[in-house]
């Protein structure tokens, strides 16, 4: 079955280093808390609001070791008055056998406020 897995941070300035530490950081607890493997993921998008333009947060994904050929996209996410600033969203499709309860979405960060229910206590 094929699912989407929801993730999202901020982070604290349009920087380069921190916008490729930050999107790593919320990948490999995507990765870690639903057990996903390279070969399992269809494509991966990721959207940044408006005021991150310093680097690419897909840059983080070749960081991973074994994630080289997962196709992955950067895209702006919609500028909507009052909305979350300095915030980086992934939707990972992958191939699963879990049921759409058993996705861990991760959000971190300021980005916990977008979907507070699906936040999972550490």
């Amino acid at each position: 079955m094929t699912r989407g897995i929801r993730g999202a941070t901020t982070v604290p300035e349009n920087d380069k280093d921190l916008i490729i530490a930050y999107t790593k950081e919320l990948l490999e607890k995507m990765i870690a808390e639903n057990d996903i493997h390279p070969s399992n993921v269809s494509h991966i998008f990721i959207s940044a609001t408006k005021d991150i333009n310093a680097a690419f947060p897909a840059q983080a994904l070749r960081k991973i070791e074994g994630w080289k050929y997962v196709p992955v996209m950067c895209m702006a996410e919609m500028d909507v008055p009052n909305s979350l600033s300095k915030c980086i969203r992934i939707m990972m499709v992958v191939d699963t056998e879990r049921k759409q309860e058993e996705i861990n979405h991760v959000f971190l960060h300021d980005a916990v406020q977008l979907r507070p229910d699906l936040v999972k206590g550490d």
